[in-house]
């Protein structure tokens, strides 16, 4: 399985996904500010609610700087209402049960689990600049911890 990874200053895939509350979101509605999208195995399981509660409680921060944080998963948006509405989340989350964007963005391929190799969804964040450029790739982060982490290298800690 050939498997993308992007780099800085490579051209961020276009995408538009059903999102948590019935709208669709593209990455272009967003084009004129940076945007975090980070790509989460499952929601509603312990890491993947720690990593969006971590993004809930510094989306103030986040969004003063000028960033918009978008989640994807390839749960349905009816899972995604539900993590919404239990963590009180308060960014859009995006649906890819295809996992079509997942692949675009290389966050879904051979990761290491336990040690043994295996094909799921890569913890993944990337930082999209103003003119939709990849600013920053980050692939196989750690749930807990990450957004501090991602604050530092933004410049924002």
């Amino acid at each position: 399985m050939t498997e993308t990874k992007l780099a800085p200053g490579d051209a961020a895939p276009e995408f538009t996904l059903p999102a948590a509350g019935g709208n669709t979101v593209s990455l272009g509605d967003f084009r004129g500010r940076r945007v975090i999208l980070y790509f989460y195995p499952a929601a509603m399981t312990p890491g993947c609610t720690k990593q969006a509660c971590d993004f809930r409680d510094n989306l103030a921060q986040l969004t003063a700087e000028g960033f918009v944080v978008l989640g994807v998963s390839k749960d349905k948006p009816a899972k995604l209402d539900k993590f919404v509405e239990r963590d009180a989340l308060t960014f859009p989350l995006l649906s890819d049960p295809e996992l079509e964007v997942h692949k675009a963005y290389g966050a879904y391929g051979t990761k290491k689990l336990y040690g043994k190799e295996v094909v799921g969804v890569i913890r993944s964040t990337f930082v999209v600049d103003a003119d939709g450029k990849i600013e920053q790739a980050l692939y196989n982060v750690k749930a807990t911890g990450h957004v501090a982490s991602l604050k530092k290298k933004l410049g924002l800690a």
